[in-house]
């Protein structure tokens, strides 16, 4: 069973995307803040298989989130999603444009795992 972590600031999409993702089999943490999502991250940062973060988070940049996160997990998979064009920097980070469908989230999240 795979643990994601997924951070966004929409309190709504967090909860459709939890409930989704934990009907497809995946153990789902949420967080609102980047800040929250490191101290979640770090508690156990080998158990999560992927991390799932919006580009634009208060205070904070999803990719710089990611570099964090990799300094526990180096070969944490990684996604970004943002209403705005967005060409990842980073190596193995896959990019989602919003809106999105839950199912076009889980496509990408099962290529990425090759699930």
């Amino acid at each position: 069973m795979h643990r994601l972590l997924i951070v966004d600031d929409e309190p709504m999409l967090l909860q459709l995307l939890r409930r989704y993702l934990e009907r497809q089999g995946y153990v789902v943490e949420t967080c609102q803040t980047a800040e929250q999502a490191i101290l979640v991250f770090d508690a156990n940062p080998a158990d999560y298989a992927m991390v799932v973060t919006d580009l634009t988070l208060p205070g904070a940049n999803g990719a710089d989130l990611i570099a964090r996160l990799r300094t526990k997990n180096p070969a944490l998979p990684a996604l970004i999603s943002s209403g705005y064009p967005y060409e990842p920097q980073l190596p193995g980070v896959e990019f989602l444009l919003k809106p999105f469908l839950p199912q076009m989230l889980a496509e990408h999240i099962a290529r990425v795992l090759k699930y």
